[in-house]
Parts: C-alpha cells; structure tokens; sequence
C-alpha cells in the first residue's frame, strides 16, 4: 500500500457513506483485500472475451489474428476501466470495470468478414467519436433522463440476461438440459449465495471467486473442463501489434456503428447511476457530470486502443453485481483490476486460461447479475413519485422492450438501415422511455397553483391542500419522502395562517419544482405571518385561568404549528409584495 499512498484520486461531491459497505468509494482496501477483489472483478470481466471471441468466428479470424484482436480489447477494457476509476474530467470516479460491448458482435464480425483487422480500427475510432461527442451531451439531459428511464434501462438490461443466463446455466441444446452443467451452476451460485448472505464481512469480498473456485473444482472432478490442448499452443506472452485503418468501409455501415455507440450509452448513464446510488446511503438524483465523465471513459479508451484493431468495450452488469455481492465500491479496487488487465493484455495465454472456464459458472454469475440488476431498477424507478404519465411511460417502455425479446421477428418489419436497433430490448425500451418521457412533458408544467377559497372547514382545507401537493409532485417526478414532507409543511403552513388571527386567511397555493428544487408558497390574506420560533412549545395549561385558558391554548398550539413548520422546511420565508402576504417553503430535492 506505500505506492498508493504516493497520490490520491481527484475527489468527487461528498456522499453519505452506506453503513454496509466494507470499503466505499475512497477507501483504499488493505493488500490482501485489494488482490482478492481485484482478481474477481479482472476474472468476471475476462470470462465476457468470449464476445469478443463470437465476433472472430463470425468473421473468420484465424488464431493468430483472434489472439491479437483479445489482446488489444484488454487494453481498451484495462484503460477505460482505469479511467472510470481515476475520475476527474475523463471518468465517472467510480469503480465501473468494462467489458466488450456485447450490441456490436454481429456487426463487428460482418466488418471481421469483409474487411479484416484493419476494419476493426475503424468502428473503433467511430464509437469512440460517436461516445465522446454524447459525453458532452447527455450532461446537459437532466429532464430527458431523470432516475425512472435508468431504472428502465437497468431493469430491462436484468431481465435480457435472463435467457442466455438459463441457457448458460443449465447448459440447454436443443431443448434439453445437462445435468452436469445443473451441477456446475447450482454449485456455483449456492456458494457465491451463501457467502454474500451469512458470510462475514471478509468472506463476503470473495464470494465470486469462491463460487467460481467451487464451480471449477467440480468441473475438473466431473471431467468437464476443456481446452487444455488450445492453452498448451497459446503463447505466454505477446504483443498486440499496429494495424492499418481500412478505409474502404461504407458510410452505412459507420452510421450504423455511430448509433450503436450511442445506445450503449444509455447502458453507460446507466451503469454510472447505479453506482452512485450503491456509494450513496442520501441519493436523491444522477450527478450528469459524473455521467458525462462515465462515457468520456468509454469513447477514450475505444479511442486510445483503435490502431491495434480491437473490439470496443462498455460497462459490465456482472461486474457491478460483483460490487453489489462483495460490498465494495471502492476506486483503488478500479484501478489495480486496470493494472491487472493491462498486465494480463500481454500474456495471451492467463487470458485463454480465464476464457475456458465451463459455461455453466459463467451462467451462476450471469444469474445473480440480472437478479441485482431487476431489483435495482425497480428501486430507481420507484424513487420518484408517478402519476398517468409516468405509469405509461415506464409500462410501455417495458412492453416495448420485452415485446423485442419475445418476438425477435418484429425487427425484420423495420427498414433494414434502422432495423438492427430493434434487436436489443435494451435499446429499444430505453429509446421508448425517453422518447415518451419527452412526449408527456409536453403540454405539462413545472409550475402549479391552486386556490383555497372553497374550502368550507378545516378538514376539506387540510385535504385540498395534501392533494394539490402529492398529485403535483407525481406529475412532476418528485421523490417520495420531498412530497410526504412539503404536504405535512403545506398543511402546517395553511393551518397556522388561518389560526394566527388578524384576518389572516390563505387563498391559494402553488408551486414548482426542477431536479434541485421544490418550493410552495401559500399566498393570503392580512399581514405576513410572523413565526414565533421562542422558547419551546410547551405550556402548563392546566395552571391557567378559565379567562386564559382558550388564549394559552391558541399559543401553544400556534407555537407547536410553528415549530414543525421550521423543521419540515429546509427554508421557510414570509414577507408581503404589491400588497399580497405570502409564505413560501422551500426543500433541497
């Protein structure tokens, strides 16, 4: 740990430290710690090469030329991975490990097909310009992205793995499962389960590699691990080598390289999301420019790894799964699996080791991932308060993304040049839910009112008031705990207006919101309502004279009033202008 110590991270906005964390997002694990979590999350991402390994058999590749396109992938992955982890300008600041980008393997394997390595240079240099360009975008897309569309994206991103998951898991062909893979997999994730839920706090951080240990040490007993011959062939060490761009690539292909680059960044936002809500114990709402950062990562290390011809990287489910089952967050852990994957990027033959793994441990963790990630999106969805639009806009999202992965057959009746993006539930209900999320703030306002004329007792005041708050903070996205406090505030607010004498009454309410802000004002009648914030609300009525008693019941109730109003308000302000009296209560959201 005396080279760490050397330097630090750039910092990044102040969190609430999750009690449960065993190492947050700044704090550096002790070296057993750091090489236990490290290797885990570098095996996890590693063991996901076989999409990069798909991609050359659909293109072709010989061995020599598959090694090479690995071993520039690495790169790509260790230095994205780095620069998550290192944060500032160029990263997200957390610990976001990435793996190859498993939207782009049709496609790249057609480019491996026609136009060799030297196409691969350029779908790389497009991504990553196609990313770095959104990177400077989506910042600035707070309405059109607020925590109910990652939520989608999350949610959805879970339940596609559910199928290559089960067949994974079970190691299903043709309908029929292996019962060795049953086996393997249940073996696997009854570890890794186990672990992660009565484990202690230490065994708790190697909960995957125990399970993948358990897994593997079965599939040598049951005679199921392969590939010994291919390992014995592959060199121990290597170099990737330059590759030279081919330009013959048409303008087609590249958009559709350029759009896809730009879906996965809603994988990215994401991804980044979650993390800072796993690092935060108080979160409330995406940081964007950590969002922006998270994908200036991407692009950068597509971009830096583009002339050896690799396969460009995104974010990896199952690694994020990994931080959620080992209770670590940490950016150190980042930056030694960086380390580790660069070290590894040079040595083809650990990394061919890592790819044999059998399928079916794969599958183990590829069912924890998507279990994590379902519950994850439904709590970020569940975040905000929603009324008919938001109902909508997340359950048509889902339909149209599920509907993808049901009838896969609904792609072929697009135009061929937008069809390939209806083939990822992902994409498509992510697309959906900010396109349906942009539709409906249409026509809808940030801004609401309500008068109080009406109201002809006390009660009917006190119900107007509750859901005049509650339907405007559903409309407008709010969360739930700054609408159940701005309702008890309002309601305090109205009651201590009316009751306050001299002429005193409220005439209406309105308010507004943005993604920092949520603010009522309460206009009335008479004068500003002076807030008594003396002494304590309390009072010994029962010592009071029968002429007193009725006037040091109305102090005290008033004081009380008060009192509660001044603590369910982050800021509370009465004054008077053009001769209106107002109050108005604000709350950090």
């Amino acid at each position: 740990m005396g080279f760490f110590s050397r330097f630090g991270l750039p910092p990044t906005p102040p969190v609430k430290r999750p009690r449960d964390l065993a190492y947050a997002s700044m704090e550096r694990p002790p070296l057993s710690a750091l090489a236990i979590l490290s290797v885990q999350h570098a095996a996890t991402a590693l063991a996901l090469i076989a999409y990069v390994l798909a991609a050359a058999h659909i293109g072709g590749l010989d061995a020599e030329a598959t090694r090479q396109m690995v071993s520039a992938t690495i790169i790509g992955v260790a230095l994205s991975t780095a620069l998550q982890a290192w944060g500032g300008r160029t990263g997200s600041g957390t610990m976001l490990v990435h793996m190859p980008d498993p939207l782009l393997v049709a496609l790249s394997g057609l480019v491996c097909a026609e136009y060799g390595a030297g196409g691969m240079v350029i779908v790389c240099i497009v991504n990553g310009v196609a990313a770095l360009g959104a990177s400077y975008i989506v910042p600035h897309l707070r309405a059109v992205l607020p925590p109910t569309v990652a939520g989608v994206v999350v949610c959805v991103g879970g339940l596609s793995l559910i199928e290559p998951a089960l067949v994974h898991f079970m190691g299903l062909h043709e309908n029929a499962a292996d019962s060795t893979d049953l086996v393997l997999g249940g073996v696997t994730l009854l570890v890794i389960m186990a672990l992660s839920i009565w484990g202690s706090r230490g065994m708790k951080l190697f909960a995957l590699l125990a399970g993948m240990g358990a897994g593997i040490i079965i599939a040598a007993l049951l005679g199921k691990l392969h590939g010994g011959d291919a390992l014995l062939h592959t060199p121990l060490f290597g170099l990737p080598s330059l590759q030279a761009p081919n330009l013959g690539i048409p303008s087609g292909v590249l958009v559709a390289v350029g759009l896809l680059a730009l879906m996965t960044q809603l994988d990215t936002f994401a991804s980044v999301v979650l993390m800072q809500k796993m690092d935060d114990a108080d979160w409330r709402r995406a940081n964007m420019r950590m969002v922006g950062g998270g994908i200036r990562a991407n692009a950068l290390g597509n971009l830096l790894m583009a002339g050896f011809g690799g396969y460009p990287s995104a974010t990896s489910s199952a690694n994020l799964a990994l931080c959620h089952i080992s209770r670590s967050t940490s950016r150190w852990v980042g930056l030694a699996v960086a380390a580790l994957l660069l070290a590894l990027a040079f040595m083809p033959m650990v990394a061919r080791a890592l790819t044999l793994i059998p399928t079916a441990i794969i599958g183990a963790v590829e069912l924890y991932a998507a279990a994590y990630l379902i519950v994850s999106g439904i709590q970020l969805i569940a975040s905000r308060a929603m009324d008919a639009r938001g109902i909508f806009m997340v359950g048509l999202a889902f339909v149209a993304g599920m509907g993808v992965m049901f009838m896969p057959n609904l792609s072929d009746l697009l135009p061929e040049a937008i069809g390939f993006i209806a083939r990822n539930g992902i994409v498509v209900a992510g697309l959906t839910a900010i396109l349906l999320n942009l539709a409906f703030r249409l026509g809808s306002s940030q801004r609401s009112s309500q008068n109080l004329y009406d109201a002809q007792s006390s009660r009917e005041l006190t119900e107007q008031v509750t859901e005049f708050v509650e339907s405007a903070g559903a409309a407008w996205g709010a969360r739930h705990e700054a609408i159940r406090r701005a309702a008890q505030a309002s309601m305090e607010a109205v009651e201590a207006i009316n009751t306050s004498g001299q002429g005193r009454r409220a005439t209406l309410i309105r308010g507004r919101f943005d993604e920092f802000n949520l603010d009522f004002e309460i206009l009335h009648q008479g004068p500003p309502l002076v807030l008594d914030t003396a002494g304590k609300p309390s009072i010994d009525l029962l010592d009071a004279d029968d002429a007193d008693f009725d006037a040091a019941l109305e102090r005290t109730m008033a004081q009380v009033s008060h009192t509660l109003l001044l603590r369910l308000a982050d800021r509370v302000h009465a004054d008077a202008r053009n001769g209106q009296s107002s109050l108005r209560l604000h709350f950090d959201h």
